[in-house]
């Protein structure tokens, strides 16, 4: 069975908060049997590197020693590392750009950093800019995060990129031989609740699953609270470790604003969340 990932992009910056990504991206790539591509993305302009030459040196080389330090952990799981050290202005540049040219199909990240005080509280500054512009799929990992082995939740809107998150999450619990549950919320509008919606969306999802291979796939319906505490309170009750979800697109004020909901789930899960990128169409490839 061909894995659901081939090409995995581990972005890391080397510190504590950092951890939780590198552990699950080694062992992802064990789990999938592939290589494992790492970018450390170090901030660096041409002024700095003229105004003090040592201390860009100094990154430089401390830069370096994180990733032998790395390597010493992927080869302890029989993972071989490939890596490089990416210098620019900006580091989620750097990761996308790296993603790019990998042509890597997943991208994993920390969830928090030390950049800012709303960095601090849900998704780090970098993590959230990578998401947005990310070419391929993002698994965002708190730090104390393992790799799933306990369950799968699937949340669906119906919408397209749902399906293709779907198709993604029945071959992740197919590889990994695990339960995988479906759920949508049902909203309300004007006052009442649309389940049949939600219905029809868990459904939908199901028939995608189970034709990818998670015939013991099963769903549910949601009806209280908040997309994102819905979700995280269907997560709690199976007792899942991975939650995947498709990215649906907002525009800049909306995500400065309120978030998506993929990304507020991403703030507030214990465990990874995976959010998958619509496929692009035939025309578009």
């Amino acid at each position: 069975m061909s894995p659901p990932f081939k090409r995995i992009l581990l972005a890391t910056e080397g510190t504590e908060f950092d951890v939780g990504a590198e552990r699950v991206g080694i062992d992802l790539a064990a789990s999938c049997g592939v290589p494992l591509q790492a970018v450390l993305p170090l901030v660096s302009n041409a002024e700095y590197e003229s105004l003090a030459p040592e201390r860009a040196e100094q990154a430089e080389a401390e830069a370096v020693a994180k990733i032998d330090k790395l390597r010493l952990a992927a080869q302890a799981r029989g993972v071989q590392l490939h890596s490089m050290v990416r210098l620019g202005e900006e580091p989620f540049r750097e990761i996308v750009d790296a993603a790019r040219d990998q042509q890597a199909d997943l991208i994993v990240l920390r969830r928090r950093g030390k950049r800012g005080f709303l960095a601090n509280l849900l998704l780090g500054e970098m993590v959230h800019t990578v998401t947005g512009h990310a070419p391929c799929n993002v698994l965002i990992v708190p730090r104390a995060a393992q790799l799933w082995n306990h369950a799968i939740v699937l949340a669906t809107d119906g919408s397209p990129h749902s399906d293709t998150a779907a198709a993604v999450a029945a071959a992740v619990a197919v590889r990994h031989g695990l339960p995988l549950t479906v759920v949508s919320v049902s909203e309300a509008g004007d006052g009442q609740r649309d389940d049949g919606a939600a219905q029809a969306n868990v459904a939908q999802a199901l028939a995608v699953a189970r034709s990818a291979g998670a015939a013991a796939a099963t769903g549910r319906v949601i009806a209280d609270g908040k997309p994102y505490e819905a979700i995280l309170a269907a997560v709690q009750e199976t007792g899942a470790d991975l939650v995947v979800m498709g990215r649906r697109g907002l525009n800049r004020m909306e995500r400065i604003l309120f978030g998506s909901t993929s990304e507020q789930v991403a703030s507030h899960a214990n465990c990874p969340v995976l959010i998958v990128q619509q496929a692009a169409s035939p025309a578009a490839a």
